[in-house]
């Protein structure tokens, strides 16, 4: 497998009240900024919210699925959230490839998780070791 430094990926979803439900259930998070409408309504934010980790997951299942693809291992992720994603907001995470190890097959990536309007809602930087 080839690789070459600018390669990207991306996939996308549309955050559904069934994904941060299921999401929330999952792992055991139910804060009910991601639950409770009235309650989010008293925050910052005027409405639910999804869980971060959604994008971030989301990431994931780009890096296993895509880039480098199936029998990728994450080494390290930072992560950093820029804004919330609401219900209803498609999300588009993306890599990209910034490094290249020469004596290992480990790739260093840029990590972004984006809204349909353009708005970056999560970064960071992925480094994974991939199958060769």
């Amino acid at each position: 497998m080839s690789f070459a430094v600018g390669d990207a990926a991306e996939i996308r979803m549309t955050v559904t009240d069934e994904i941060v439900r299921n999401f929330g259930h999952l792992i055991g998070d139910l804060n009910p900024v991601h639950f409770d409408e009235q309650f989010a309504a008293g925050t910052r934010f005027k409405k639910r919210i999804a869980h971060g980790m959604i994008g971030a997951s989301m990431i994931s299942a780009v890096l296993g699925t895509k880039l480098p693809g199936p029998g990728t291992i994450y080494l390290s992720q930072t992560l950093k959230f820029a804004a919330p994603v609401y219900l209803g907001q498609t999300v588009i995470a993306r890599v990209e490839i910034i490094a290249i190890r020469d004596d290992k097959p480990i790739l260093t990536l840029k990590t972004t998780c984006t809204t349909d309007d353009g708005t970056i809602v999560l970064t960071g930087e992925a480094v994974t070791l991939f199958e060769v």
